[in-house]
């Protein structure tokens, strides 16, 4: 750690952030007139701590959820009703029909559909299954022609979140996935109860007030201008709506930018590159709006200066000692362990970024790092009965109403923000970006491999993998020729941001560069994905998917081709 980086972080203290956190912890942050006021709440901070912060007014498209009913056999049971669902306040009445599934073992399946439903028997009914209303299970029950939807959650409380696989607000072409079914979650005990109520064919009806539409928005982002790179920066963000309070999730979030951005303001003469701190609105009840409103309206400023974009939710939560299941990209990976392990002493360990979060920014291509921080170990876990959930540091208080101020630790806070504010200050002034996109052609020489053997001879994917190896020889000697000077610093950070636009989004998205893919599961090299699938098409319909992997193989290869003159031309 440089003597600079110790200095700054030496400036972390507990006193802003905490305060937030407790004003946050008495004020719910979901309804749209109450996320305005808490921005109002950080803004006044920022401005007392000297900080300048300009607030956008953006118009978001939002599903507000207000309550819910079960009601079968003359009982009613609560519930929640994601954001999304369709307003039901008359009551829906159908049979109820149970589809089992299973409940994710941990953060890393939590998004995945672990339901296989017959859609002759879901016609016209409301299904009842395990799990929480993510979008990849509820679109597949709309789509078998269900009515309705009940998730069971696991626990004694049930949890709120959203249904729709839209991220942001929608446009013409992602309206006919607007959910278009009443979908409520209850919790574990009455979930039990009212599966019973299936298995002897019981009509239920489901009740749900909803408040959908246009809502203005504020947005503040904190900008600390760069001494000698002002126009790039790095990008710090994370949401300050919440489901009821939501102390971890996320004002303990907030709370920690507002920490950096005071810090940083107050060292700005140190800094190389400018660092920009961004509070969304819309993440709970839009799909990530905000974030998604500021990747559309700020697009070609983030394509052309961004140098990468951090993800701050949930960090400084109770019992959270570890950092495991951090999301980092593979170009990231060791610059992110380094940055942990000289601020906290530990060891880290992380895995490919989930389609999720407000990673809104994959189709522009932004190298990016974190999104939930440190987690309770999986044996405390156990321990306690707890199951997984995507935030709170791994109390099952997330999106619940029990997200109160005993969830948020003081000490543990103070030592997440300096991990957030060590790696944005390590890249503020980096001489050369920290970057290693050698780590990400290997990923991608894994997950070809591995596609590859699925397909076996129905499939050639040796064009992709000539097209990286090439790219791996090179980059081989563009890192050999910036150790030993050969390249400037300046030309070096240019090919490393100029990588990111074309590697990330190859191995990220399906969708073209600047459009924003559906919150649903994405692959490694999504494109070439259909390769594992092939064993499920039979009947002619091989071909298919053939001449989808064909396609799917030429972006790649074009890429990557791409890529690889790039870095032979700063070789020359």
């Amino acid at each position: 750690m440089s003597d600079i980086e110790r200095a700054i972080l030496n400036d972390v203290t507990a006193d802003l952030p905490w305060d937030l956190v407790e004003t946050f912890a008495k004020f719910p942050r979901w309804r749209a007139q109450d996320v305005n006021q808490a921005c109002d709440m950080i803004t006044q901070r920022l401005a007392a701590a000297g900080v300048p912060v300009t607030v956008h007014e953006p118009e978001l498209y939002l599903s507000i959820p207000y309550e819910a009913s079960v009601t079968a056999a003359g009982v009613t049971f609560p519930a929640k009703p994601p954001a999304y669902s369709r307003n039901t306040p008359a009551g829906l009445e159908a049979e109820l029909v149970y589809v089992p599934a299973t409940f994710s073992k941990g953060v890393s399946s939590l998004f995945d559909n672990a339901v296989a439903a017959n859609p002759e028997q879901l016609a016209g009914k409301i299904v009842i299954s395990e799990g929480f209303s993510f979008p990849g299970k509820i679109l597949g029950f709309e789509r078998a022609g269900a009515v309705g939807v009940i998730a069971v959650n696991p626990g004694k409380n049930a949890h709120w979140g959203i249904c729709t696989s839209i991220w942001g607000t929608p446009d013409l072409d992602d309206l006919p996935r607007k959910p278009t079914i009443t979908v409520v979650a209850v919790n574990n005990p009455d979930g039990l109860k009212l599966i019973e109520m299936a298995d002897k064919g019981q009509k239920v009806t489901i009740r749900t007030k909803m408040e959908e539409g246009w809502f203005s928005q504020k947005l503040p982002v904190a900008e600390i201008k760069g001494t000698e790179e002002p126009e790039k920066f790095i990008l710090l963000h994370g949401h300050y709506d919440s489901w009821d309070v939501g102390v971890g999730d996320n004002a303990t979030g907030d709370a920690t930018m507002l920490e950096i951005a005071r810090v940083l303001w107050n060292n700005r003469d140190k800094l190389k590159r400018s660092v920009r701190i961004a509070w969304w609105p819309g993440h709970s009840t839009g799909r990530y709006a905000g974030s998604t409103w500021f990747a559309d309206a700020f697009a070609i400023d983030l394509d052309e200066n961004c140098v990468a974009q951090i993800d701050c939710d949930s960090p400084g939560c109770r019992w959270a000692t570890l950092f495991k299941d951090i999301s980092w990209m593979s170009e990231t990976e060791s610059f992110v362990q380094d940055v942990i392990k000289d601020v906290t002493g530990l060891d880290s360990q992380g895995e490919r970024p989930h389609r999720a979060g407000d990673y809104a920014f994959n189709n522009i291509g932004l190298s990016s790092f974190f999104m939930l921080s440190s987690t309770m170990p999986d044996e405390l876990r156990e321990e306690k009965g707890y199951y997984a959930v995507g935030g709170c540091g791994g109390n099952i208080a997330w999106h619940t109403e029990d997200d109160t101020l005993e969830i948020a630790d003081p000490e543990i806070m103070v030592r997440d923000i300096k991990v957030y504010l060590g790696t944005v200050v390590r890249l503020a002034n980096a001489d050369v970006l920290p970057f290693d996109w050698r780590a990400t052609a290997n990923e991608f020489l894994g997950t070809i491999d591995k596609y590859q053997d699925a397909a076996g001879d129905r499939a050639d994917l040796s064009a992709s993998r000539d097209a990286v190896e090439a790219l791996s020889a090179s980059l081989e000697s563009f890192y050999g020729a910036i150790k030993a000077g050969g390249i400037s610093g300046a030309s070096a950070n240019d090919v490393i941001m100029r990588l990111a636009r074309i590697l990330v989004p190859i191995n990220f998205t399906r969708e073209p560069r600047f459009r924003h893919d559906p919150a649903m599961p994405i692959p490694a090299l999504p494109t070439l994905a259909v390769a594992t699938e092939l064993d499920k098409y039979t009947n002619g319909t091989l071909g298919f998917a053939q001449t989808q992997l064909i396609r799917g193989q030429n972006r790649v290869v074009a890429a990557v081709r791409e890529a690889q003159r790039i870095v032979e031309r700063a070789l020359t």
